[in-house]
């Protein structure tokens, strides 16, 4: 008799404990479901990405000037698809193929290189921060998945367009395009184009406008992938 009165507080603890857990859990799906519908309409003036790497005074005066899909070149999305994430038009946020390739490359021997899709790196931009903690990517899945249920894919990149670091401080395409060539992003043309598209993984240390040896042949690179993929590639995106 004894022991079953003491195993009922502990029970009542265990239940009370899982209760609470569930709440805090439902709670925070709640937030990030709130987010994701939020920014399906309102362009948000920074990404959080941003400000955690630097603070909110440097992050005011480096606010993305915003540029809407519709403004900007077809050639810049071409080049941004076809450097960082081929299959974006087709895929619900996550290249299952490209990290099996990534893994196995690795296994054999190579570097371990990311995987992450635009649509990945559009969460962990607007709504995270830069890490390799499973915490951070156990967030930035859940909110990849609800951006791909909740957006059209062509405001995935305009958003990622838009909070995209493309330099030491440069945040947004509008101020890449003025940062490197001293022209709108509406003004950009193809090779100008394939040149941005070419730093995205490493914009601290590449500089489109002197490219060293290894940036030239990656910016080859992307160009000859924008022909092969070829304009109407983005037209599943830009008609949904």
């Amino acid at each position: 008799m004894a022991t079953r009165r003491k195993r009922r507080p502990l029970r009542r603890l265990l239940y009370w404990t899982g209760g609470l857990v569930a709440f805090l859990l439902a709670l925070g799906i709640g937030a990030m479901l709130a987010l994701v519908v939020l920014f399906a309409r309102v362009d948000p003036p920074y990404g959080m990405a941003m400000v955690v790497a630097t603070d909110w005074q440097t992050a005011s005066n480096r606010r993305p000037d915003w540029q809407r899909l519709d403004d900007l070149p077809r050639h810049l999305m071409l080049a941004v698809i076809a450097a960082e994430d081929q299959h974006f038009p087709n895929h619900r946020g996550f290249d299952w193929g490209s990290v099996r390739q990534a893994l196995s490359d690795h296994a054999r021997g190579g570097r371990l290189r990311g995987a992450s899709t635009i649509s990945q790196q559009t969460a962990k931009n607007l709504f995270l921060w830069h890490g390799r903690s499973w915490a951070r990517k156990t967030l930035e899945a859940g909110f990849t998945f609800g951006m791909e249920t909740l957006w059209p894919k062509r405001r995935i990149l305009e958003i990622y367009l838009n909070l995209a670091e493309w330099g030491p401080g440069v945040y947004g395409i509008e101020n890449a395009a003025q940062h490197y060539f001293g022209i709108s992003a509406t003004e950009l043309d193809r090779h100008q184009s394939a040149r941005l598209a070419a730093i995205l993984p490493s914009p601290g240390r590449m500089n489109p406008v002197r490219p060293g040896p290894n940036l030239d042949r990656r910016i080859v690179w992307v160009e000859q992938q924008m022909a092969q993929l070829g304009i109407a590639w983005l037209d599943p995106m830009l008609l949904e």
